[in-house]
């Protein structure tokens, strides 16, 4: 189990929304503790997957009546966690103990949100995806044997760009990053106008001079706007911690241009760009993020990485760093 007290009280996405079908359990697994999630009408719920009577998994169970049927002895959930009956004694009431650990839903852009403690603050800002002028579509989840603070910050590196992603966001004989300023904001961290060229920037074969905007305002989730010729393209990245060493990464396209390039082109464009980060970051050693500055080498065109770690310093986050 992963203890962080301060990713506990963080929305991590688990699931997209669309696979939530009302009365189905669904499980999912978070920072090292499996769930249980399920649809009643227009509320979505999750809860520990055990029942609180011998410790069996409430996943195996079923939905009936708007209750979760534990499948050992049928015990029932109402929607709050409450156990409302016990079929062996249907004549007593059942003890105030008999109560589900409930954590804290929502959904918001497409995905299923949970936050095991009390959440500190909202969901991730992303404008874009409520913004009718821009198209979206959904992408991964993105499996990684890494920890999440590697992955972020591999997002927030645009210094790969033309070697990793060499013939779609980058040119290796272009690589040179320009000097770019990085600022901390009440929500985090923000990067403007960070220019590159790149022969295929979002999956439609068209090359561009970009400019990048990144906006930092979670440990584990972020942003950034493409901007070419007042046409934008803009992504959310969150990480989720499924256990110690294993990540998924969710990601939220934007583009209020490129009708003709279907989901699946976009998508699978994703799906490429991913994979060969993939590689990249589960090769990294140390696998925890150093937060000590003096620990690896660093350039200006790591401004952001640096104040990412920073941040991360200053939050008291212990979850992948060092």
């Amino acid at each position: 189990m992963i203890d962080d007290a301060y990713l506990r009280q963080e929305w991590l996405a688990v699931g997209w929304s669309s696979s939530f079908n009302d009365g189905e359990l669904k499980t999912a697994r978070l920072l090292g503790r499996d769930l249980v999630l399920w649809r009643d009408g227009a509320s979505i719920h999750a809860w520990e997957d055990l029942c609180i009577h011998r410790g069996a998994k409430l996943s195996l169970g079923l939905v009936r009546n708007h209750c979760v049927v534990c499948p050992y002895h049928a015990w029932e959930y109402d929607g709050a966690g409450k156990c409302v009956l016990i079929p062996s004694q249907p004549d007593q009431p059942p003890p105030l103990k008999a109560h589900a650990n409930v954590f804290h839903a929502q959904e918001k852009y497409g995905l299923v949100w949970v936050a095991l403690d009390a959440p500190s603050r909202e969901v991730a800002a992303f404008p874009e995806a409520d913004d009718h002028s821009f198209r979206k579509v959904l992408a991964g989840p993105y499996r990684f044997r890494a920890k999440g603070p590697r992955i972020l910050e591999n997002f927030l590196d645009v210094a790969h760009l033309p070697i990793v992603h060499a013939g779609l966001l980058g040119d290796p004989t272009r690589a040179r990053i320009e000097d770019y300023e990085v600022e901390s904001t009440p929500q985090g961290i923000a990067a403007r106008d960070i220019k590159i060229w790149q022969p295929d920037p979002d999956g439609t074969g068209r090359p561009a001079q970009v400019l990048y905007n990144y906006q930092v305002q979670r440990p584990l989730a972020a942003c950034f706007r493409k901007l070419q010729d007042g046409r934008c393209f803009a992504m959310l990245d969150t990480v989720t911690p499924v256990d110690e060493d294993e990540s998924l990464a969710w990601v939220v396209l934007a583009l209020n241009y490129a009708d003709d390039a279907t989901d699946e082109d976009l998508r699978s464009f994703q799906d490429k760009v991913s994979a060969q980060d993939k590689i990249i970051v589960e090769s990294q050693r140390p696998e925890l993020l150093p937060l000590d500055l003096q620990a690896e080498l660093h350039l200006r065109s790591d401004r952001m990485a640096i104040a990412y770690r920073r941040w991360l310093k200053e939050l008291g986050v212990a979850y992948g760093t060092a």
